[in-house]
């Protein structure tokens, strides 16, 4: 029923956090399947526990590519009618996939998301809810919460399970960090969804985290500005029919 999709380049310490991912996943209640693209990287290196499971297939790219285009290249091996962007050092919470899978279905949306928790190296965990408040939203509602650039984002890219058809409408954006950002606008702009109060995903705070890496926040601001511009138009164009047909003032 669903694909997790992941891009990796096996960094020594992410190992264990990629097979705690895989974990994660056996533990849910639904039929799933993941991609991993290896960024670069050769398979040999891939955890034994996720290397023995018939259920985690491998994309081994030639040489990196960086996320955003390994993620998309994974996303044409999905062959399942849902699925999930993840990180390799994260996790799902065991009803991740049930719960929203279920209300998906039952409302017949495109998308369903939730809350995420922050894992901090403790094991405790912080509760983050996202600025789209619960419930139905309709198409383009998300990203009205994103007030501006600088704002939190509205949603949790990594929480959104989506039909396939709407990620491949609205992957990853080209962007070497903010590529999320982007997906989540997409797919929101393209389909109503719903936002569950409840946490299905884990974001683990650690030393090698991309978010800690020097010289992230030297792009932060160009990144946010180009996912939001981005979310923008794209409402306008699907949303407004001036500017469908054209007109330039209404965008």
């Amino acid at each position: 029923m669903i694909t997790v999709v992941i891009a990796s380049r096996l960094r020594e310490d992410r190992l264990g956090y990629l097979t705690a991912m895989r974990a994660s996943l056996t533990r849910q209640f639904v039929p799933w399947e993941a991609v991993i693209a290896l960024d670069g990287v050769s398979p040999d290196r891939l955890p034994a526990p996720l290397a023995a499971d018939p259920r985690v297939r491998t994309l081994a790219l030639p040489r990196p590519v960086g996320a955003a285009c390994a993620r998309n290249l994974a996303l044409t091996q999905v062959r399942t009618p849902y699925m999930n962007w993840a990180d390799d050092d994260d996790e799902f919470t065991d009803d991740a996939m049930s719960v929203r899978l279920n209300a998906l279905e039952s409302a017949g949306v495109g998308w369903c998301a939730g809350w995420s928790e922050d894992q901090h190296p403790d094991g405790s965990t912080t509760l983050w809810r996202c600025p789209t408040p619960p419930g139905r939203q309709e198409a383009g509602d998300v990203w009205t919460y994103w007030k501006s650039p600088a704002d939190t984002i509205p949603i949790g890219p990594t929480t959104i399970l989506a039909r396939t058809d709407l990620v491949r409408a609205a992957p990853m954006g080209g962007l070497v960090q903010g590529e999320d950002y982007m997906a989540a606008v997409g797919v929101t702009n393209l389909a109503p969804g719903i936002l569950l109060p409840v946490p299905v995903y884990r974001y683990r705070k650690h030393a090698g985290q991309m978010t800690a890496q020097a010289g992230y926040e030297h792009l932060e601001a160009a990144a946010r500005e180009h996912a939001w511009q981005y979310g923008r138009s794209l409402r306008s164009v699907l949303h407004n029919p001036r500017a469908r047909a054209g007109d330039s003032s209404a965008m």
